[in-house]
């Protein structure tokens, strides 16, 4: 008789959403005439840039025609991307060859197809806050899992430490959902760490564009070591708006090598079994991303998101609330006031300035008492959400 999978009734119910959404729509329901600003979602809400849309017309019109359709794309990604990427890493200073890019659907999906390459067996370890993914995923492998506190005492980044040590470390900066991003030397104490214990470091490396200070890697192969024991994963949703239009890759070096494996090759053996590669119109629209213009493009609309992070920013200064996040990140994460829970908070902003935002305790337990807002609001509404909050939280 078929066995389900009875790690499911293992996972927390997905309630964080639905009783944000459940809550808004009771709100609304009996206050009609209130304009609730909705600054939780991460969610992207500019349009894709003018170069990608051209981009993308121009390979629609390619499968149009027998000269220039194309079927089925390379399990790994189009070469041309692949090169546009290395070139791009090669720009930034940071050498990665084309055939350690392996471009996907979303890092969303690579993030779960990319722990194929570790036996069940192995330990995991997630700092918490946690993206929900990094969780779930390994629930459902059966692994078992390090859950590492964090907190405002270390600015929500935490160093290695014993409690840390694990098979596979997952590493997210700038981090969803706080904000907070590791230094230089916080993040090379991570990579000796793990090349010391023999881990594996998964770097989410989905929000480094909003990086602008120097001393903040945007890369992990930035560090000295990082190629042997680091697979970074990276997306364009974020990055160039491609959050329904989806698109990524994942960097496996070739020196990365456990148990006398090789993890790169075994990630090609994997793409050619799990897909048969992200569709020609989409990396299409994703080598646009990489040209000179459609970086240009994509950095106005980045400016956007920093403005709201700034408005945020300066509410939370005048009120005198502790937060993270904001200048290298496109989220806030502030502690709440008059040691309010996180549920507290939000009923709190929903009644008396109709703002939304995502209570912490949905990110883990460490995330009690905190608050994330997204800046990828549009702008006016982002501003008056801020100023808002600031004419609450400063005559309190």
């Amino acid at each position: 008789m078929l066995k389900p999978n009875i790690r499911y009734k293992e996972l927390k119910d997905s309630y964080l959403f639905n009783t944000i959404y459940r809550k808004t729509d009771e709100y609304l329901a009996e206050h009609p005439d209130q304009k609730v600003l909705r600054m939780g979602v991460g969610d992207v809400s500019l349009p894709l840039c003018d170069a990608v849309i051209k981009a993308l017309h121009r390979a629609v019109d390619d499968q149009a025609q027998a000269s220039t359709f194309h079927g089925y794309m390379p399990e790994v990604g189009d070469a041309s991307l692949r090169k546009a990427i290395a070139a791009h890493y090669r720009k930034a200073g940071t050498p990665v060859a084309e055939d350690e890019i392996f471009i996907s659907s979303g890092a969303c999906d690579d993030l779960g197809d990319i722990l194929e390459l570790f036996d069940q067996d192995n330990t995991v370890m997630v700092i918490e806050p946690a993206y929900p993914e990094y969780v779930d995923t390994n629930i459902l492998a059966g692994r078992r899992i390090i859950h590492l506190r964090s907190g405002e005492d270390n600015g929500f980044l935490p160093e290695p430490c014993e409690e840390a040590t694990a098979d596979i470390l997952y590493l997210c900066s700038p981090n969803n959902p706080t904000g907070a991003a590791f230094s230089r030397n916080q993040l090379q104490a991570w990579v000796d760490f793990a090349n010391e214990i023999g881990a594996v470091i998964l770097f989410d490396a989905a929000y480094e564009i909003f990086i602008e200070d120097d001393n903040i890697p945007h890369s992990i192969y930035e560090l000295d070591g990082a190629d042997r024991c680091a697979i970074e994963i990276c997306s364009l949703s974020k990055t160039a708006g491609f959050t329904g239009t989806r698109l990524g890759y994942t960097i496996v070096p070739k020196k990365l090598v456990r148990g006398g494996m090789n993890l790169n090759a075994m990630w090609s053996r994997n793409r050619e079994t799990r897909t048969n590669g992200v569709s020609y119109i989409l990396q299409k629209g994703a080598l646009a991303v990489f040209s000179s213009e459609g970086q240009r493009q994509i950095r106005e609309n980045l400016r956007v998101y920093k403005e709201n992070a700034a408005s945020f920013m300066t509410a939370l200064d005048a009120a005198g609330i502790w937060y993270t996040g904001g200048r290298n990140s496109p989220y806030i994460w502030m502690k709440c006031p008059n040691g309010m829970s996180g549920w507290e908070f939000f009923d709190y902003l929903l009644q008396e300035i109709q703002v939304v935002g995502i209570p912490g305790e949905g990110f883990g337990e460490c995330g009690k008492g905190y608050f994330r807002f997204s800046t990828f609001g549009k702008l006016e509404e982002t501003r008056e959400a801020a100023n808002r909050l600031c004419r609450l939280l400063t005559k309190e």
